[in-house]
């Protein structure tokens, strides 16, 4: 079901930077799937996407946040980002991720603190250092 989501959500993107494929898009989630860290994202009853936080050596990895899209754009990507980082910076920890270039989820990672750290030509990679900005929005 994730692999299915991870594939549904991140196809346009993937197609858009020529990158599509129909096999890998799945493979890749379950190559790196860590049930220990992965929460299942619960709306109204139903399953409604995920998201892997990951213990690094310099912070936490965001990795594998889909929703599902006909909740996308309501608020509830922002409401578990900010319940992640709320945690993460209590703990004192940054948060990295990486977000495919010209995805719309960019933006919302800006709005809750993350900056560039790096780019190549198919991601982009974002910090968010402990207090960072942007959580209590």
């Amino acid at each position: 079901m994730i692999a299915e989501l991870r594939a549904t959500v991140m196809r346009p993107d993937l197609e858009r930077l020529g990158r599509f494929d129909e096999h890998r898009v799945r493979q890749r989630l379950r190559d790196s799937f860590s049930p220990q860290h992965t929460s299942v994202i619960v709306a109204d009853g139903a399953f409604a996407g995920c998201v892997t936080v990951r213990p690094a050596e310099d912070g936490r990895r965001l990795e594998h946040f889909y929703l599902v899209p006909g909740l996308q754009g309501r608020g509830l990507g922002s409401a578990v980002l900010r319940t992640l980082l709320e945690r993460s910076d209590s703990d004192g920890m940054p948060v990295r991720l990486n977000v495919l270039r010209g995805s719309a989820a960019r933006r919302l990672y800006e709005r809750h603190g993350f900056t560039v750290e790096d780019q190549d030509p198919i991601d982009v990679y974002m910090v968010r250092r402990p207090g960072g900005g942007a959580v209590g929005t």
